[in-house]
């Protein structure tokens, strides 16, 4: 690798996680709005969202450039290709936090309605999947980025079993129809933050082990259950 490479490859990298570190914040105080009614965190969310995405048009048109000038081989296109669509999994990670910040501003308007406690493990979980996703991305570990991808489960989980109350909350009156319906999609976008954290695990997973696994590792899992449903 030429040192000039060398040093545009670190440049996207240092710009990249500034960027995560921008996303996770956003996804942080969307949810403390949600939770503790502030609704000026929500509008600090929805004011942050300018940024990155001025951030994700940057990032992109630099990998562009990399790959005229340098065309790297190898890992270093590899890596290339990761930073550029882990670029986009993290927009689209802004985007959902901002649709959370807006259920939360609308559930402002409900101050007396109850957030169901699993909501919480599910906003723990999901913030534990984008810092771990990251650090699997800064240290090129493929271990990490699995089990990422298998916290996912859990994220998955939570999210049924927050309709499931929502939804019988919904039945038993009829006055909490909206306040439920602006919390049921709060809890479809934490779900949507996992699965976009466990998209950017797949692209660390391709970046070092050179294996493209999207698709796969569900289809691995229900082997794994049907397996050992017939063995019980």
């Amino acid at each position: 690798m030429s040192k000039h490479l060398e040093r545009e490859l670190e440049r996207l990298r240092e710009q990249l996680i500034s960027q995560f570190t921008l996303v996770e914040q956003m996804i942080q105080l969307a949810v403390r709005s949600l939770v503790e009614r502030r609704p000026e965190f929500a509008e600090r969310v929805l004011e942050s969202d300018v940024t990155v995405d001025e951030m994700d048009v940057r990032i992109e048109e630099e990998c562009l450039k990399v790959l005229a000038l340098h065309q790297p081989v190898a890992f270093d296109m590899r890596y290339l290709i990761a930073i550029d669509k882990v670029n986009g999994e993290l927009e689209r990670m802004g985007d959902t936090a901002c649709n959370i910040a807006e259920r939360a501003k609308a559930l402002c308007l409900f101050p007396l309605f109850t957030v169901p406690e699993e909501l919480s493990e599910m906003v723990d979980t999901s913030i534990k999947m984008v810092r771990r996703a990251l650090d699997s991305f800064i240290n090129c570990d493929a271990n990490m980025a699995n089990q990422v991808i298998e916290m996912d489960d859990i994220v998955d989980a939570l999210n049924r079993v927050v309709i499931d109350h929502l939804q019988e909350v919904m039945k038993s009156d009829r006055e909490l129809i909206e306040p439920a319906m602006h919390c049921f999609s709060a809890s479809r976008h934490l779900e949507r933050i996992g699965d976009l954290a466990e998209s950017v695990c797949e692209e660390v997973i391709y970046l070092v082990e050179g294996e493209i696994v999207r698709h796969k590792h569900g289809l691995n899992r229900e082997a794994e259950r049907k397996a050992e449903s017939n063995a019980s």
